[in-house]
């Protein structure tokens, strides 16, 4: 199933749809009279299309145009007004990232993978509106701006919760990210499998999330599981239609798994006393990314705890049907959470 396919079907009255993956029902409120307008920006196009023997007259413009974004990326992205890292000058080590061969044809590919942004646009739209909904106080621009870092980073907050994104990070899973920097943990293929268009509207309103919620209260594994299946429950609830694969970063087949060992991966966390573990080390893989869960079959995807977090989170509010969004981002008690869900895995 294809996000930008179905994130616009209905939502002019509350509606209730049968989520099919996780055998729910969801109910949808209706935001279509909330306007929050999309300004998406192509700045990776500006940036490429600076006349490299007129630096000095086309880069002010340009930073003046993009203000606190070109600030963060110049300064912070590419490092140009480093003289650390451009000892010739801000002008001329822009001017040599942009002429240089492999960061070219890699801009080039950017352009070929994404034309125009015309359906992740209406997608912002969209997730927009439901954070709106849900958090009518915080400020959101509606700003969104993509540009080419050559694998730097993959995006970032700015101004009033505008959104840079680097589209670098999005070619597609069949990209050779690994033969340009084979090291690199980040292109692992559990990781890369993630790295296309169908990921950018989830992974933007992420950081949305994690800017929301915070750092975890505690060190225990249950600390970190209540906390990253807060970020999942509010995700899902920010896109409703979005298929569980794209907001687990899983694939079908691990969704289904752990549908259907959600009592044997809680089994396997208490028989190992790893719940009120603290020490990292032992359950690392389970809250962070990792090809697979140590001790689990082979089908068991990594982030196992996150998943089981955001079953407990769900049966928290299933429970408590009062609490707000934002009543739920300030109980910082994971114990408390767990407590008030009663929660019992499926069987």
């Amino acid at each position: 199933m294809n996000a930008k396919n179905t994130s616009f079907l209905f939502f002019l009255t509350l509606i209730s749809i049968y989520a099919c993956q996780s055998g729910e029902v969801k109910d949808i409120p209706d935001v279509s009279s909330i306007e929050v307008p999309v300004d998406l920006k192509r700045f990776d196009q500006a940036l490429f299309a600076l006349d490299t023997n007129d630096m000095a007259k086309g880069l002010p413009q340009l930073e003046t145009r993009y203000g606190e974004f070109a600030e963060i990326f110049f300064g912070q992205v590419l490092g140009s007004k480093d003289p650390r890292i451009a000892p010739g000058g801000h002008a001329e080590y822009v001017r040599g990232f942009i002429a240089h061969p492999n960061v070219r044809k890699l801009y080039d590919t950017c352009q070929i993978v994404f034309p125009d942004l015309i359906g992740i646009k209406k997608d912002f739209g969209q997730a927009f509106k439901f954070y709106k909904y849900y958090f009518p106080l915080q400020p959101l621009s509606g700003e969104v701006v993509t540009y080419v870092s050559e694998y730097t980073i993959g995006g970032f907050l700015y101004g009033d919760n505008s959104i840079g994104i680097g589209l670098d990070f999005y070619l597609g899973e069949g990209y050779p990210y690994q033969v340009f920097n084979p090291a690199n943990p980040n292109f692992s293929q559990y990781l890369t499998r993630s790295f296309n268009k169908d990921h950018i509207v989830m992974k933007s309103m992420k950081m949305l999330v994690q800017d929301l919620l915070g750092g975890a209260k505690g060190n225990k594994l249950l600390d970190y599981m209540v906390h990253n299946g807060k970020e999942l429950y509010l995700l899902d609830q920010l896109l409703p239609l979005t298929p569980d694969s794209i907001r687990l970063e899983f694939t079908q087949r691990q969704v289904d798994w752990v549908n259907n060992n959600e009592a044997n991966v809680w089994a396997y966390f208490i028989s190992e006393d790893l719940l009120y573990s603290g020490e990292m080390g032992k359950f690392r893989k389970y809250i962070e990314y990792s090809p697979n869960s140590p001790g689990m079959p082979d089908g068991a995807p990594g982030r196992t705890a996150n998943w089981l977090g955001w079953q407990i989170v769900k049966a928290y509010m299933k429970r408590n049907p009062e609490t707000t969004l934002q009543e739920l981002i300030r109980m910082r008690d994971a114990q408390a959470i767990m407590d008030g869900s009663k929660y019992k895995p499926k069987r």
